[in-house]
């Protein structure tokens, strides 16, 4: 097999396909894993499928079979032109838990007494406007609307964007960072690249929160503590961008308050 032909194929027809660059990098990365381990065979076209639910039900993790799966699918569906070749294979089903999320107390205490003014915008900016990590990191300076007391949100998950609240709080520490750091084009600059990375903000977490917290937890955090203020659920869901009500409803599910607010039938 040329593997490298097919590399090259999947890899033009995947960047015309999807905006994301981390589905890009995830699905280039599953399908070259995929060639690789079907080497002797001739073509794509000749691999039987018990052999690839074989190979993809020997992943490690639930999640690493997941991503394997999704990016076979895809290689099949634009490169090889052969759609139906696995996806009568079901996905695995992930365990349903519940979201980690901090007490908007205590965070807001451990921001308080963050001295790093780019630490502080960086962790304010997740919790208090629910953002995930690749939002924040590709902020631009011009998507901060001082006047209108909003931030946009550009090319999101699923390539939408939508706004969200800039509060006074909010605004005051972003204008006492941009005086010190004054960054350019992207929001936050990285030490060497033009724009802060993931696994940067990934460290601060770690560092200010504790080693079992992700960036992730901000914005769990965030929508829970907006709802437990009275933000109606709705207004939620336009906030993180979900387009299915369900997801957000998962928030109900964790509310400290919510639940004490609830009278025991004993």
């Amino acid at each position: 097999m040329n593997i490298r032909k097919w590399l090259k194929e999947y890899s033009r027809d995947c960047n015309l396909k999807y905006s994301s660059t981390s589905t890009r990098s995830t699905y280039k990365s599953g399908v070259k894993k995929f060639l690789n381990h079907f080497r002797n065979e001739i073509e794509p076209k000749s691999i039987p499928n018990d052999k690839i639910k074989e190979w993809l039900l020997n992943s490690k993790t639930h999640n690493t079979r997941k991503h394997l799966q999704c990016a076979v699918n895809s290689f099949y569906t634009l490169t090889v032109n052969m759609p139906s070749k696995i996806s009568k294979l079901p996905y695995p089903k992930k365990q349903k838990s519940l979201p980690t999320v901090i007490d908007k107390n205590h965070l807001i205490t451990v921001i308080k007494n963050i001295h790093n003014l780019k630490h502080k915008a960086i962790i304010m900016l997740g919790f208090s406007c629910a953002l995930r990590v690749s939002e924040v990191i590709n902020l631009r300076m011009c998507d901060i609307d001082r006047n209108r007391m909003i931030i946009h949100i550009r090319n999101s998950k699923g390539n939408k964007d939508r706004i969200v609240k800039l509060s006074e709080t909010l605004l005051a520490n972003l204008e006492a960072y941009y005086r010190k750091y004054r960054p350019k084009n992207y929001l936050f600059n990285g030490a060497i690249g033009i724009k802060y990375s993931r696994s940067s903000c990934q460290k601060l977490i770690k560092n200010y929160l504790g080693k079992e917290y992700t960036f992730h937890t901000l914005r769990h955090s965030g929508a829970t503590a907006m709802l437990e203020n009275g933000t109606e659920i709705n207004i939620i869901q336009k906030i993180l961008g979900h387009s299915s009500i369900k997801t957000t409803m998962i928030y109900t599910h964790i509310s400290t308050s919510l639940i004490q607010s609830v009278k025991a039938p004993m």
